[in-house]
């Protein structure tokens, strides 16, 4: 995960690449210094997996999310 600016609006951009075999790119714009969640669900709205649940200072970020243990289908 790494700081690269300080956005002006909240924004999570779509994943890439998109679909994924097996790790992606996710990134997200934080105004401002807040509490962050991300999680992985399932197609079927079951939650996967929580990439992130923690306080973090406004910024552009962007994170992996490797799939390897997860089976085919839509996240």
């Amino acid at each position: 995960e790494s700081f690269i600016s300080h956005p002006l609006d909240f924004y999570l951009f779509q994943n890439y690449p998109n679909p994924f075999n097996p790790v992606t790119k996710i990134r997200y714009d934080l105004p401002f210094d807040g509490k962050v969640s991300i999680r992985i669900y399932d197609i079927n709205g079951r939650l996967i997996f929580t990439l992130i649940n923690e306080n973090k200072t406004a910024g552009r970020y962007e994170m992996e999310f490797n799939g390897e243990n997860l089976s085919s289908g839509v996240y």
